[in-house]
């Protein structure tokens, strides 16, 4: 992984886009200190699906009064 500074990044944009794109890294640093990393786009993996909140919800049992519930909890 190579370091340059924004100033490098401002005057070479195009070849280090060009070596990012071969698969190169760049850690990009602004005043000696690392604020950003240039690597090759991956496309994310796809996330799991949530389980189906109303089929879930359809499954408990029916509650009346949630009153007569938050009284019994607290008791």
């Amino acid at each position: 992984m190579s370091r340059k500074t924004v100033r490098d990044l401002h005057l070479d944009t195009s070849a280090i886009v060009s070596a990012v794109a071969r698969g190169e890294r760049f850690v990009i640093e602004k005043r000696g200190v690392p604020v950003a990393e240039l690597r090759p786009y991956t496309e994310l993996p796809t996330t799991l699906r949530l389980p189906n909140r109303e089929a879930l919800i359809s499954k408990m049992p029916r509650v009346r009064d949630s009153g007569k519930i938050l009284e019994e909890d607290r008791s």
